[in-house]
């Protein structure tokens, strides 16, 4: 199987350059067709092991590096998402498959055996590295997202922001599970694309004196363990 790498870029911005750069999106692109009244609620269950390995290589600016997720939307646990996101360098590819909300629950708790014959390659390879690199749920991350779309290019730019942890909890499943505001979390403005980012888009997105950053979500959710 080809992998295909996508072209990401981050920005922490202000809210002056939300109301901004939203306004020009809205000229030139569409929302993303899931949202609701033009944004959604993700519930996101990341993991790491014992070393925080995932952590320490995003703080570290490791150029290759991996990490696994499970998260839904909108508070609706009837679809669930397995994710790998893996990264180099600047560029970004993600594998996902669909776990039921008993399997996810499964894996929180830690009952494991199932995966291994559940005939998705990524449910296997969590299964792997759960048994033998030790790797574990580590914290909830909830967020709100807008998102945009623009077909040339499969280009696709959000607005991420009401950043919550869950700071030591793996209560994924909880609707009711307590989280607080993550440390220094603003906006993060991230856009992503294929081979090129068209030109309407790139002037869309444009926030002088904002730098490219290495933000994580995750990593942001850790700094009050």
């Amino acid at each position: 199987m080809e992998i295909r790498y996508r072209h990401e870029w981050k920005h922490e911005i202000r809210y002056a350059d939300l109301l901004a750069i939203r306004q020009r999106l809205r000229a030139v692109a569409v929302p993303d067709p899931h949202a609701q009244d033009g944004k959604y609620l993700i519930r996101s269950l990341y993991f790491d092991n014992l070393n925080d390995k995932a952590l320490r290589e995003k703080v570290d600016g490791v150029n290759l590096r991996e990490k696994f997720r499970i998260r839904y939307y909108n508070g609706d646990p009837s679809l669930i998402h397995l994710e790998k996101k893996s990264k180099v360098g600047g560029l970004g590819t993600k594998y996902s498959a669909i776990l039921t909300a008993g399997e996810a629950q499964a894996i929180v708790d830690g009952r494991l055996d199932w995966m291994l014959n559940s005939g998705r390659d990524l449910v296997q390879e969590l299964y792997c590295k759960m048994r033998y690199q030790g790797l574990r749920p580590r914290t909830i991350v909830d967020y709100t997202r807008e998102p945009f779309i623009y077909g040339p290019g499969n280009v696709r730019v959000t607005f991420d922001y009401n950043i919550r942890t869950g700071l030591n909890s793996t209560d994924f499943l909880n609707p009711d599970c307590i989280t607080i505001p993550a440390p220094d979390s603003g906006i993060i403005l991230e856009v992503k694309w294929d081979a090129f980012l068209p030109a309407i888009i790139r002037d869309a997105v444009q926030t002088p004196g904002r730098r490219v950053t290495a933000f994580s979500k995750y990593a942001q959710c850790r700094m009050l363990d």
